[in-house]
């Protein structure tokens, strides 16, 4: 279950708006032309953020984890999921899992709060929000999730945005001396009183929330990149990473597992 986010549409649409426009109108006037900046004052595309697919003509245009398809003259644009029939693969998944995990892995852990059992069999990187309701229902079983061998790695994703209150516990939970007990306690609904301590990782979190298609929160994510989505169980965590363990290839059936994608 997710706690809804209050906040624009996912940046897909802006990727494939201003795809459409930039590539559009220079691609077909210049063919060796990188795609200009996006609407709305955000990091310019460059060639890395293009690539050729499986099908003759059409190219894949990402921004952070979100991907759109468009013609190599610009013409026209799709969004959705590209198959590959004979394999049953689903390539277009396959891609989003590769970008989500690249963007997650180039956190460093001691920039993330971890809950973990001496000998893990799955790790997750959880996008938590301090006051949302069914994030806090997961950190209560924390310790069921790490008896059953899930390790946590927890990122802040304060739903709520900039400079609001949610962010400001965020803030005052890594500032704290003990980050995994102020968060323990931030999420049972006490005070914290930690002074600013400078720069935190919370701006970049959600930043990256935000690159990753993050709509609500608790945002699960398994270690091949899957979203498995909101609140799970521990029992349920550990059967959707079981699945996930088992699916051979890159998101290889056509049909994925409840709640992942």
């Amino acid at each position: 279950m997710l706690a809804p986010l209050i906040k624009p549409p996912r940046p897909l649409l802006s990727v494939a708006l201003s795809a459409l426009a930039l590539l559009g109108s220079s691609r077909a006037a210049l063919p060796d032309a990188p795609p200009a900046a996006l609407a709305g004052g955000a990091a310019p595309l460059t060639s890395a953020d293009e690539r050729p697919t499986p099908v003759p003509g059409v190219l894949e245009v990402r921004r952070g984890a979100d991907i759109v398809y468009m013609t190599h003259d610009g013409q026209y644009m799709f969004t959705g999921d590209l198959y590959q029939i004979a394999g049953r693969n689903n390539l277009t998944e396959a891609r989003r899992r590769e970008l989500r995990t690249e963007l997650i892995n180039a956190v460093p852990e001691s920039h993330m709060l971890i809950f973990s059992p001496p000998q893990p069999r799955y790790t997750v990187t959880v996008f938590t929000d301090v006051d949302c309701g069914y994030c806090r229902q997961l950190h209560r079983q924390i310790a069921e999730y790490n008896r059953l061998g899930v390790r946590v790695r927890y990122l802040f994703f304060p739903r709520t945005g900039p400079d609001t209150e949610s962010w400001h516990k965020a803030e005052q939970v890594w500032c704290s001396p003990d980050r995994k007990a102020a968060l323990t306690r931030a999420k049972l609904g006490e005070a914290l009183d930690a002074k600013p301590c400078g720069a935190t990782p919370v701006a970049q979190q959600y930043a990256l929330g935000e690159a990753l298609g993050i709509e609500g929160t608790p945002g699960i994510f398994a270690a091949n990149g899957a979203l498995l989505g909101g609140y799970l169980s521990p029992q349920a965590l550990v059967a959707a990473l079981a699945q996930q363990g088992s699916m051979q290839g890159p998101a290889s059936n056509l049909i994925s597992p409840a709640g992942a994608r």
